[in-house]
């Protein structure tokens, strides 16, 4: 039986100077992707891998 996933890292540091001029305005991890900020991706991902809420 495998486990819950119980914690869930985002490396997410960083100044996002290769996505220049966009990350001017918006922060790298909230950029648009497709219809969802980069960020709600992934962590919509690790809630369906089972990651507690």
């Amino acid at each position: 039986m495998s486990e819950r996933l119980k914690t869930v890292v985002f490396p997410v540091a960083g100044l996002g100077t290769r996505f220049l001029p966009a990350t001017k305005v918006v922060p790298k991890e909230m950029l648009p992707v497709m219809d969802k900020p980069l960020i709600q991706w992934a962590s919509d991902e690790a809630v369906e891998a089972g990651a507690d809420t």
